[in-house]
């Protein structure tokens, strides 16, 4: 579905180019979930924004199912770590933005955003404004946000890092659920997480940055059945192997 060929961003610091990411080339597959992790700084940020068409690479080619990926990725959508609503909007408003940016009548918005708010668990809230709402919630929101423009690919920023635990736990539940609904239209899944036991819980591959400039510096595949939890059998020998290629 989405192929990146030796990818580089540098960013302008003092009028000298400091690079970010560098000759990072990856393959996403179709029906995948797969996780990026690395040190602080390593870019695991800007290669999402690049993979969604925000922000341009400095060298190499993004393409998505063979074309190459020169503005936003309207078959994709992101989840930002913070929430990013608009509080002068209603809960309902908010979902529905995207919608109408993409030219559908004022019902059929309604409808579908009422329909998404529903599934991730914020039925009876449309009328609410975001500072009403826990970080829970406002997660939920920004969502069923990304999910009512009906993308195939959805890319999340470490949308749980602002969470408390079990709040955190419980929202990956509803994801992995989500992910795994064919009904939806959304299949593929690329989040960006500092946890790296959160990315083995959640993920079929785990790919892993070097400190910046970030590049590739393992893939690897997760063999544990689903549903996880942390005393599945070999658990602890796969996040202590993630962790040694980060450090």
């Amino acid at each position: 579905m989405l192929s990146l060929r030796r990818v580089s961003k540098s960013f302008l610091d003092r009028a000298r180019p400091t690079p970010v990411l560098e000759g990072v080339s990856l393959e996403i597959p179709e029906h995948e979930f797969v996780c990026v992790v690395g040190p602080s700084g390593s870019g695991k940020s800007t290669l999402l924004r690049i993979m969604m068409g925000l922000t341009a690479p400095s060298s190499g080619d993004v393409l998505y199912r063979g074309r190459r990926v020169t503005e936003v990725n309207l078959h994709a959508a992101m989840v930002f770590q913070s929430f990013a609503l608009l509080p002068w909007l209603t809960v309902q408003a908010n979902v529905e933005l995207g919608l109408r940016a993409r030219d559908l009548s004022e019902e059929d918005a309604r409808k579908r955003a009422a329909f998404y708010l529903d599934r991730v668990g914020l039925d009876g809230y449309e009328e609410a404004y975001p500072t009403e709402l826990s970080g829970g919630m406002k997660q939920r929101a920004g969502i069923a946000r990304a999910l009512a423009v009906e993308p195939e690919l959805l890319f999340m920023d470490e949308p749980f890092a602002g969470l408390d635990a079990l709040t955190s736990a419980n929202l990956r539940e509803e994801v992995l659920t989500l992910w795994s609904d064919h009904a939806l239209p959304v299949n593929t899944v690329v989040m960006v997480t500092h946890i790296i036991e959160e990315a083995v819980l959640m993920a079929d591959r785990v790919v892993v940055l070097s400190p910046r400039p970030g590049r590739v510096v393992a893939d690897l595949s997760v063999p544990l059945q689903r549903p996880r939890n942390k005393r599945d059998e070999g658990f602890d020998e796969l996040v202590d192997s993630i962790f040694e290629k980060i450090v």
